[in-house]
């Protein structure tokens, strides 16, 4: 079943652009990966420190593989508060 992952992180104060840069490996590799039908990391157009993310996977198997594959990062010490949710989308 299709799962989509779709939220809101706010970055720390001033991390926002770097957020975004250091993003970009986690993007490519989820891009290339057949699996992968849509992802993105986009700043808000208007919440300084906020950060969307959009995620369209085949399958939650696939989105799980893909968690454990991407290499490690210090993104997540990047985001003082998030609000990201799965959902499954019925064919």
């Amino acid at each position: 079943m299709p799962i989509i992952v779709a939220g809101k992180l706010i970055i720390k104060e001033g991390l926002r652009d770097r957020f975004i840069i250091e993003s970009l490996e986690s993007v490519s590799i989820a891009r290339d990966n057949k699996s992968c039908e849509d992802f993105s990391v986009s700043p808000d157009l208007l919440e300084e420190n906020r950060v969307n993310i959009f995620e369209k996977w085949n399958s939650l198997e696939a989105l799980d593989a893909f968690r454990v594959a991407i290499p490690a990062n210090d993104l997540f010490a990047m985001v003082e508060s998030f609000q990201v949710n799965e959902y499954e989308i019925e064919s």
